[in-house]
């Protein structure tokens, strides 16, 4: 959850390595740090707080020179923010340094292992730096043959490494540079998750890097190559990139690139495009990323839907699933893991697959999937959501899924991620990069690509060609209607300035529209730290309308549907309980008018599709509450964009 950058070149390091920083600074902002070698020796500068706040201002003051360098942006894992856990960590010599995204499980039992070395941190990352030490140091010495240096750690029922019961021979070290081979050596000690760049002061032009569980890829250029944790960070230099594997170790120089894989005799390597260009990971004249993303829904719901309709058949059409229409019909269960956003979204899928094609749906936080022996019988179809494709618990319940044998698909942003590349097939979302740590737009694309899929699976079993063509009339109209929905803008401004001291929220929805309320509960959590619950509008008074009075506003989601009636009663309830009532709406219906505070009107559209438009208000109100309130909404405390450890 931590960003990271490495370059070796012809250029000058420290000013390309914090641009890189500055591009991630999204996926963590507690500290940053950069080393960069010059004449023998290795310069740092790191500091806790936001990059230009620190960093950014010792670079300003003290300028380091040189034409290798890594740096990092920290999201604290091991130890609190501060400067002695900021990245790099160096070894007990202090002339290899790291930095290190993820967690290593056993640091604990490695730091026990090694007696007489000094630590700075109480980070686990400068474990594994002094362990790449110690590496380095038996092969300088000629002592090192590739097998393991320190004894193995823990009793019987310790937690082994992956790599341990690896021989010596499989370790890919014969003709690799020695920092890479200490690297190699480290690593089989090692119980986790990782994605590293080291360098060292001894090697003037090798930059090292290795993933697990991490994301990691590789910035091919001319005459100069990169390493980062996310393309955003390369883009304005290279489109060419190689998006590492687990267990991959990369050797950079200026002029080459050698992928190793531990365990196996060849690195699968392929240099693929970058789908976006620079300018698409920049904030324009908007002043928050989130709002931008939030204003580029038109567009990205267009994109999500482009080349996939078919008017003919009143289908949808899909490259990607790699599943034929016998092995579609064949399904006959859908298990979706998700987090988060992701796990809003798949609610409105399991609405979406059990109305248009009858099939059984079942939604599954990812992070319990992954360790209940949940039953899948034979024709149950798993299908991950995730916006970056690295989301560690969704990685996992997608490998065990394919280990027993069952298909999954992924909806997924990052072309070339890991879950994109290990599942089966999947569909792109095509929404661009997501820089706001509030995700905006990945939800509405996401929610785009499952309507098409519902439509898919419906048309090939009973969902009539009539009502299918007008569920794909409605969709081509919902990028209109958003940007009707963003025109007011400034009205939904107004109303978040009414509520902005508030201390509670609840979001209230029935059917389609609950997962909604959860997910605009979970904006405002995230954006402002107001304390925000979404329930379906009939279960409050099951409980929760205890803590109905007048200081606690309800965003109800009330649109002219089947249940209005139910729902206006849900509302009348908290009405006469003083709460103050915001009504999101269909345009036209005026009997709301006395009865709320406020009102948000929608165009109309279908009941499934009323997702799609109702929560671009939602995203708008959380926003603007919390510029109020004057919180950072791109880098809400605690956040980190992409959760890639447990």
């Amino acid at each position: 959850m931590c960003g990271i950058i490495g370059y070796v070149g012809r250029k000058q390091a420290a000013p390309l390595v914090l641009e890189g920083l500055r591009r991630l600074e999204y996926r963590g902002y507690d500290s940053a740090g950069l080393s960069v070698l010059r004449d023998g020796r290795l310069h740092t500068h790191k500091k806790k707080g936001k990059i230009d706040e620190g960093l950014a201002r010792l670079l300003q003051a003290q300028p380091l020179e040189g034409v290798l360098g890594l740096g990092h942006t920290r999201w604290a894992t091991h130890g609190p923010p501060s400067d002695e856990n900021s990245h790099p960590h160096f070894d007990q010599s202090g002339r290899i340094a790291v930095v290190h995204n993820g967690v290593i499980e056993n640091y604990e039992r490695l730091k026990a292992r090694l007696p007489g070395h000094t630590f700075q941190s109480s980070t686990d990352t400068e474990v594994l730096a002094h362990l790449i030490g110690v590496h380095y140091d038996q092969l300088r010495e000629g002592k090192f043959s590739g097998s393991q240096v320190l004894k193995s750690s823990g009793g019987p029922g310790a937690a082994r490494s992956p790599l341990e019961n690896l021989q010596p021979e499989n370790l890919m070290t014969q003709g690799a540079h020695p920092l890479a081979q200490a690297v190699m050596g480290a690593l089989r000690e090692v119980i986790g998750a990782y994605g590293l760049a080291v360098i060292c002061a001894d090697c003037p032009d090798v930059l090292v890097g290795a993933r697990r569980g991490s994301p990691l890829i590789v910035g091919v250029g001319q005459g100069e190559n990169f390493l980062a944790s996310d393309a955003t960070a390369i883009a304005t230099h290279t489109r060419e990139v190689i998006y590492l594997n687990d267990y991959d170790v990369v050797t950079l120089t200026p002029e080459r690139v050698d992928v190793a894989s531990l365990g196996s005799d060849t690195a699968k390597v392929q240099i693929s495009k970058l789908e976006f260009d620079a300018e698409a990971a920049e904030r324009g004249n908007f002043p928050h990323f989130m709002l931008k993303e939030i204003f580029e829904q038109p567009r990205t719901v267009e994109n999500a839907l482009r080349g996939r309709l078919n008017l003919d058949e009143a289908t949808a059409n899909f490259g990607g699933l790699n599943m034929s229409l016998a092995e579609l019909r064949a399904v006959d269960r859908i298990v979706i893991p998700a987090c988060g956003t992701s796990w809003h979204a798949a609610l409105v899928g399991e609405h979406l697959f059990e109305e248009f094609a009858h099939l059984p749906t079942e939604v599954e936080y990812a992070s319990e999937f992954r360790y209940r022996n949940a039953p899948l019988e034979k024709h149950t179809l798993v299908l991950v959501i995730t916006q970056s494709g690295e989301t560690a618990d969704t990685l996992a319940g997608l490998r065990e899924s394919r280990r027993r044998g069952h298909k999954v698909l992924a909806l997924c942003n990052v072309v070339g991620s890991t879950i994109a590349r290990e599942a089966d097939g999947g569909i792109y979302l095509h929404a661009g990069p997501e820089i706001g740590v509030a995700s905006t737009k990945a939800f509405t694309s996401q929610v785009t690509a499952l309507t098409l899929l519902a439509l898919l699976m419906g048309r090939i079993r009973t969902l009539a060609h009539s009502r299918a063509l007008q569920v794909i009339r409605a969709l081509e109209a919902v990028p209109r209607q958003i940007e009707t929905i963003l025109a007011q803008d400034d009205a939904i401004r107004q109303i978040a300035l009414k509520y902005a001291q508030a201390e509670d929220f609840f979001f209230l929805g029935r059917q389609y529209n609950f997962p909604v309320a959860l997910e605009g509960a979970l904006k405002l959590k995230e954006l402002s730290y107001i304390h925000a619950e979404g329930y379906p509008a009939a279960e409050m008074k099951h409980g929760p309308i205890a803590m109905i009075d007048e200081r606690t506003p309800t965003v109800i989601l009330i649109p002219a549907d089947a249940l209005y009636e139910k729902s206006f009663s849900n509302l009348q309830e908290i009405k006469a309980r003083q709460g103050p009532i915001i009504a999101v709406t269909t345009e036209g219906n005026t009997g709301l008018a006395g009865a709320v505070n406020d009102v948000i009107c929608l165009p109309a559209t279908l009941e499934p599709l009323f997702p799609l438009l109702a929560v671009v208000p939602l995203q708008l109100l959380a926003y603007h509450i919390a510029v109020a309130r004057g919180c950072d909404v791109d880098k809400p405390r605690n956040l980190a964009k992409s959760v890639t450890v447990e």
